[in-house]
């Protein structure tokens, strides 16, 4: 019997793409392969996000449309997992009663044996409970032929309760992977080719909480350091209130580390900050960023921000834009707030009103794109360091690749190029990429 083929849908953030790689890695081993044709697939697999209701509404437009492949193949299996399936488990399979099966966000390795149980007569499967130990952190997904770079799942999870946030709720509280763990890991990327990892989770500068004696987020950076083949080490999500000095002095001392930081800070006023129970004050934020800056001068630093949250004020989002004159972030990641089942915002009263909300979001990402555009400016005339990830998807005849504070950079250059890291003179900003020329070693 020939293979058969998987195709996986991902919604949401870099965790939900890795998870999605390590599910394509454990169906491999049941004899599946992928495809990017879904009217081709055996099984289809939809792996969601709930951070906001659009995200939501995607899924449910998605599985529509696939329901009409179900119709014409009655053979093809659909499975929806994720945040929303963790969230939403019994809805979905109301809304959606073509899927064969739900699964939770902790059940990835469970995928094989809950698909053994979906019968074609039997109905629906739906298993979403949490785990001790979630078994899939530790599942390696080989790198795809020619990638440079891979993530690295070092910890789940999240303890912070954050009053809009459903992730403790749907990934559950944190769990740090054991560091030798994530180092056997990381070095069998480097012998593969990988000269580039990122580690994730919810909140990576907390990794290592609650596991006595072992490693600390600067610790595993530093080991992580001394892997041979790994040139560059990125990292997210992290959180403020957990941004140590020894963190930040890795910047400094831990030649592969980049220089680039995400750091959320979602508000600029210390009465919305309170209120969504973030645990510092602006104050503390602006502290940390000028700490960062004083120690990597050259340090890139992107944030997130919320507009709109119950009880905001003209005043609030003021204090919020003003943070962001203080900071002039070189990238942001900018929502207004969305209603979250399970939440302690859901229950806030002084709701933002949507033409409000609206209106502030359009202020602020004017304001960015002003900040952004200044930030990249800087770049002109500076020679950076590109690893090349490959052809340009703007145009075929230039080769594309990131400067080590996380900026895209297109240039022309030969595909043998592609895997090596290269030296190029930036010659334009653009609001989102830089251009560059290479630049020729000398002889």
């Amino acid at each position: 019997m020939g293979k058969r083929r998987l195709y996986i849908r991902t919604f949401g953030c870099q965790m939900n793409v890795h998870d999605s790689e390590q599910l394509a890695a454990i169906l491999a081993r049941e004899g599946y392969e992928g495809t990017d044709r879904p009217e081709e697939a055996d099984l289809i697999v939809v792996n969601t996000c709930s951070i906001r209701e659009k995200a939501a509404q995607k899924v449910y437009s998605e599985l529509g449309r696939f329901r009409r492949l179900k119709s014409r193949s009655p053979g093809l299996r659909i499975a929806v997992g994720g945040c929303l399936a963790q969230q939403r488990g019994r809805e979905l399979l109301a809304v959606a009663p073509h899927v064969d099966l739900v699964f939770g966000t902790h059940q990835l390795a469970s995928v094989p044996k809950l698909l053994s149980h979906c019968e074609p007569d039997g109905g629906p499967v739906l298993e979403t409970a949490f785990c001790d130990r979630i078994e899939s952190l530790a599942i390696l997904a080989p790198p795809l032929p020619g990638a440079v770079s891979a993530y690295v799942t070092i910890m789940q999870g999240c303890d912070n309760f954050c009053a809009y946030c459903v992730v403790p709720h749907l990934r559950g509280r944190e769990q740090s992977r054991p560091g030798q763990e994530i180092l056997a890991e990381i070095r069998s990327l480097a012998e593969s080719g990988i000269r580039e990892v990122t580690l994730l989770g919810q909140n990576v500068n907390s990794y290592g909480a609650g596991t006595p004696g072992g490693l600390d987020f600067p610790g595993l950076i530093r080991e992580i350091g001394q892997v041979e083949g790994i040139e560059r080490i990125r990292f997210t999500t992290s959180h403020p209130k957990d941004l140590s000095a020894d963190l930040i002095r890795c910047f400094r001392e831990v030649d592969s580390l980049c220089e680039h930081i995400h750091l959320p800070v979602q508000a600029g006023s210390n009465r919305v900050l309170a209120r969504m129970n973030r645990g510092y004050t602006r104050e503390a934020y602006l502290d940390s960023v000028q700490r960062l800056r004083n120690d990597c001068p050259d340090i890139s630093i992107t944030s997130d921000m919320i507009v709109g949250f119950p009880g905001e004020t003209e005043a609030d989002f003021r204090e919020t834009l003003d943070l962001m004159e203080k900071i002039r972030f070189d990238n942001l990641f900018s929502f207004k707030y969305s209603p979250r089942e399970g939440t302690a915002a859901l229950t806030m009263k002084e709701p933002v009103a949507e033409e409000v909300r609206s209106e502030r979001l359009k202020i602020l990402q004017a304001l960015q794109d002003s900040h952004t555009q200044e930030r990249n400016r800087l770049s002109i005339g500076r020679v950076e360091e590109i690893l090349v990830e490959g052809v340009s998807r703007t145009s075929s005849r230039h080769l594309t690749g990131r400067t080590r504070g996380n900026k895209i950079v297109n240039f022309a250059g030969e595909e043998r190029l592609i895997g090596r890291t290269v030296r190029c003179r930036i010659a334009q900003a653009f609001l989102h990429s830089l251009r560059g020329e290479l630049q020729l070693p000398e002889a």
